[in-house]
């Protein structure tokens, strides 16, 4: 029988002092804006990717082979399957929220069967007793509630404050930005409502003779009724008048204040805070769209910075899961390359430095 311990129904009204409830207004801040910004999300999803994949080693054979084939079609969340898919959702919590939470699910043997996400709005956290060690709690039913076995739970919190048991979201400082970027959009978008769907203003004077002051409403009536007629018509159409009749597209004289260099300046700050280049973004900011090497060696240092804090959540997991199978050795994770660049870089010194060495062994 299985059972995940960290997916119940939560309680908006539940609280517990002394815990960190992982900042549910905060939760759907973050979650709004990447709905609202999409450069936001491509950059998470891109750093997501840029990670690259792993492999696990364990240092016995036979238990290399349970774990491969365990991990191979692991079941996660009911809709997806393998270890990475797992791990991909976890890094994308992490990266979101700054705090990523899975779970092991076992069955009623105590094997496990799948991995579990666990949303952080059925989740609390509150310093141990030892005040090193952090306890996790689920909400159900108005009562937080420790899950009975914290063994089975991962965590990992990114750049904590010293004392703070969550992490900082990458999207941290953010909100303001993103705020002044919507309002742009939104007054250019309104803008082009009124400026791009032009509106006329017909205005018509009568002369000074007696008839056409006596007729003026009835004059008036009929020009606005055929001009309504040619403007609604599908097929374009020419508008005859008789007498002093001015048409003026209203708004005409107003031009639409330049948001590029605002906008600019805003995407500047959010890329930044991403660590990504900005072509990768679809951004052309630069007169080349190859990436230099010192774009490179920056790239590589914050993925390489994002495998460290992944790593220690990974080999627990494994070795977790080694041990429910009864299992005995340990684990390693061994990342990809994270790109071409970085192995031509690799091949070329060690060149260097095989041609170094004959050298000294000629002289």
């Amino acid at each position: 029988m299985c059972s995940v311990q960290t997916g119940h129904t939560q309680n908006p009204f539940a609280f517990l002092e002394s815990c960190s409830a992982l900042g549910r207004q905060q939760l759907r801040l973050y979650s709004a804006l990447r709905d609202a910004v999409p450069i936001i999300d491509a950059a998470i999803m891109k750093l997501v990717r840029l990670t690259g994949g792993f492999c696990i080693r364990c240092t016995d054979s036979a238990a290399q082979e349970t774990l491969d084939r365990f991990f191979d079609s692991v079941n996660v969340n009911g809709n997806s399957l393998g270890l990475e898919s797992f791990v991909s959702s976890y890094f994308e919590q992490l990266l979101t929220y700054g705090t990523a939470i899975g779970e092991i699910v076992t069955d009623s043997t105590g094997l496990p069967v799948a991995l579990f996400n666990a949303p952080l709005e059925n989740i609390e956290l509150k310093r141990n007793a030892n005040g090193i060690d952090i306890d996790v709690f689920t909400v159900c039913s108005g009562t937080p509630q420790k899950v009975r076995y914290p063994e089975l739970v991962i965590m990992s919190a990114l750049n904590p404050k010293p004392g703070e048991l969550c992490g900082n979201s990458l999207l941290s400082g953010l909100p303001f930005v993103a705020q002044t970027l919507m309002q742009i959009f939104r007054t250019t978008g309104t803008n082009w409502e009124r400026l791009g769907n032009t509106r006329f203003a017909v205005t018509y004077k009568p002369a000074n003779d007696a008839l056409d002051k006596a007729y003026a409403k009835e004059r008036a009536m009929q020009v606005a009724k055929e001009w309504s007629s040619a403007m609604s018509s599908e097929s374009v159409r020419d508008f005859v008048a008789v007498g002093d009749i001015q048409i003026k597209a209203i708004g005409s004289e107003t031009q639409i204040p330049d948001s590029e260099i605002p906008v600019r300046q805003l995407l500047e700050q959010i890329v930044s805070k991403t660590g990504l280049p900005p072509f990768l973004l679809g951004l052309s900011w630069s007169s080349t769209e190859r990436m230099s090497s010192q774009q490179a060696d920056a790239l590589t240092s914050e993925l390489e910075a994002y495998r460290r804090i992944l790593t220690p959540a990974i080999t627990r997991l494994a070795d977790t899961c080694l041990r429910l199978f009864g299992l005995s050795g340990g684990t390693q994770v061994i990342w990809d390359d994270i790109m071409l660049q970085d192995m031509v870089e690799l091949s070329r010194a060690e060149l260097y430095s095989a041609q170094a060495l004959r050298l000294t062994k000629e002289e």
